[in-house]
């Protein structure tokens, strides 16, 4: 048997330089990149391995560890989870600091390979530094803790044990019923040992990925519930985008006029005008989707997962008799509120359905068609007013923001987003113009997310406009993918709305009863509270000094001049606008469901008093659908 010696290290980075996923007959590299910040834990094991690859693994540098996840998060959605990057890291902080990145790709069943240095497999002296001790046993390391986080992990405590785990992993990540995070362990000596490796391990190895068709059985059934039902509606979620099933979905909303609604990951699988997209569904959907959900009798969940702000913490589906098919890669998610199950590819599924149904030339009742498309235009024209500005001196209202993009942006452009108040508001008015356009992660929420996310989207759409979206508050949390930006020379546009706070959990404070308590940036005053004037903070001048171009925005018109000169830059560029929180100025249409934040059940302020009533009249309206 032919052999190659080599490390540990540099065997895995030969063996992921030959992986590959092919569907529909185009392949791709599996792991076409490797993040990395070296310290003791990998400098000699992965850091040297690279060094020799060469060419054959691209390296790019990162400033923080769960940044580094996150651009690799990014990169992977982008690539419809069939190429991701993997991240290396030191032992201790550096591993530790992978864990929010991790949970956030699993949440989002996202892939990523994640290679965080450990201690000493032989342990020639214990403890190291950065080692957590554990009095009660000798084989737990800080790496541990990625474990929950993680869709597969493993620990190579000697170098043939790489061989079986390392498949494994791969098998895990171009699973796309199974994907997610997936952690490989890697013992700083282990890494730099040496093994004779059979030549059949660094063979170019294709990973299929399986387009599986719905069971005969299951299809009957489901044709029978859509067939029956008055009022169905379709609930698009991440699932359709990463099946590449936006056509095979449009095709079946055209031919039968069922409406169809979507959660944050599924926004964009019809465009913002095609006839039967109704918008976001949930807390922060329209009211157009959120009022059909309540009197909907068939719910046809496709690749959606059905988080709390989709059914509006189980309270949206209100009509007495309405029941659910879930089409979905996984099990798990299919039997959800107890529903006739679909297990299977969602594009496979939807063209199923729609050719079962065409067959029967099914299509709703006209009535019905004609309610929902005239409640959409009327949702629409709150849209306009949201977005409208009048006073080009003014200064801009968020959602005038959003506005002033949507003049802007064609189907090429990419626009991040993850926490605050805007994902509320781009649910709610955003007009997607393609499958890609609309990049909300909202499974995690992660703040600090949108900046790297937007350096992973640019590398795996260059050419393609992307931009990053964030407040203040979500900008301190993780700029520092600034300076990579800078460094790989990408241009991605960064949007900062600076209001001085964390403005979206001050609203639910308020709504709370805790009285919008430390959410605003600002001064202390005499009696202990923040309300004083705001920092002197300038996160504009922060963005320069990493290194990026900065246009600054105090009105209206200069934020239309602003958008258009980043929007047309080479070079990586932040637009900074203050924007204007009075009550006066017209915003957003309120949320149209209701969401569970537990409100105090004893409390002596009225503030809280008051939002217990409010939240016990609401919880009410639960269901547990069975």
């Amino acid at each position: 048997m032919s052999t190659r010696r080599l490390t540990t290290a540099q065997a895995l980075v030969a063996f992921l330089a030959r992986q590959y996923t092919e569907r529909d007959g185009r392949r791709q590299r599996l792991i076409s990149a490797t993040w990395g910040i070296f310290g003791h834990g990998n400098v000699a094991g992965i850091g040297q391995a690279l060094v020799e690859s060469g060419r054959s693994m691209p390296y790019f540098q990162g400033r923080n560890e769960q940044a580094m996840v996150h651009a690799a998060v990014g990169y992977a959605r982008r690539s419809g989870r069939l190429s991701t990057h993997a991240v290396t890291t030191s032992i201790g902080p550096g591993a530790t600091n992978l864990v929010t990145g991790a949970a956030l790709a699993t949440v989002n069943h996202l892939p990523v390979l994640l290679l965080p240095g450990d201690t000493f497999a032989t342990r020639p002296a214990d403890p190291v530094l950065q080692q957590l001790e554990v009095p009660y046993a000798g084989d737990v390391s800080v790496n541990d803790c990625l474990r929950p986080v993680s869709r597969y992990f493993d620990r190579i405590t000697r170098p043939e044990a790489l061989v079986p785990a390392a498949l494994q992993a791969v098998r895990t990540l171009a699973d796309p019923a199974e994907t997610g995070a997936v952690t490989l362990a890697l013992p700083q000596d282990v890494q730099a040992q040496a093994h004779d490796w059979p030549e059949e391990f660094f063979a170019e190895r294709v990973w299929y990925v399986r387009r599986p068709a719905p069971d005969p059985h299951e299809l009957e059934r489901a044709v029978r519930a859509v067939r029956d039902a008055r009022r169905p509606l379709i609930v698009a979620g991440g699932g359709v985008r990463y099946s590449e099933a936006e056509e095979a979905l449009a095709a079946l909303a055209s031919a039968t006029r069922i409406p169809v609604a979507s959660t944050q990951a599924g926004k964009g699988s019809l465009r913002h005008d095609h006839p039967a997209d109704i918008g976001g569904i949930g807390h922060t959907g329209t009211a157009t989707a959120d009022v059909l959900a309540r009197d909907a009798d068939l719910v046809i969940g496709v690749g959606t997962r059905y988080s709390d702000f989709t059914t509006a913490s189980a309270t949206l589906f209100q009509n007495p008799a309405v029941r659910f098919l879930n089409i979905n890669i996984t099990g798990f998610d299919a039997h959800k509120l107890g529903g006739l199950t679909l297990v299977a590819d969602a594009r496979t599924a939807l063209k199923a359905l729609e050719a079962e149904l065409a067959a029967h030339q099914h299509r709703v009742d006209p009535a019905y068609e004609t309610a929902y498309t005239g409640a959409k235009a009327a949702w629409e024209r709150r849209v306009t007013a949201a977005f409208a500005a009048d006073d080009p001196h003014a200064r801009p209202t968020q959602a005038q923001v959003l506005g002033l993009l949507d003049s802007l942006v064609t189907e090429d452009d990419v626009l991040i987003n993850a926490a605050g108040s805007l994902p509320g508001d781009l649910h709610k008015l955003w007009r997607a113009r393609s499958p890609h356009q609309y990049h909300v992660e909202y499974g995690y929420s992660c703040m600090g997310y949108e900046i790297p996310a937007a350096v992973g989207v640019q590398l795996a759409a260059p050419g393609h406009p992307v931009w990053a979206l964030v407040g203040d508050g979500t900008y301190l949390m993780n700029p520092t993918e600034i300076v990579t930006a800078v460094q790989q020379e990408l241009p991605v546009k960064l949007v900062v709305l600076q209001n001085h706070g964390y403005a979206s959990i001050g609203g639910l404070s308020e709504s709370v009863g805790a009285e919008r308590f430390g959410t605003d940036y600002r001064h202390r005053t005499a009696d202990g509270a923040f309300t004083g004037p705001p920092l002197p903070v300038d996160l504009a001048a922060n963005a320069g000094s990493l290194g990026m171009r900065v246009l600054r925005a105090r009105t209206v018109c200069d934020l239309r001049e602003a958008l258009a000169e980043a929007r047309a830059s080479d070079l990586p560029t932040c637009v900074y606008v203050e924007t204007e929180t009075a009550d006066t100025v017209s915003g957003p249409p309120p949320a149209q469901a209701w969401w569970d934040v537990p409100v105090a059940e004893t409390a002596t302020r009225p503030s809280a008093v008051k939002a217990r009533e409010t939240y016990e009249h609401h919880v009410a309206d639960r269901r547990h659908h069975l």
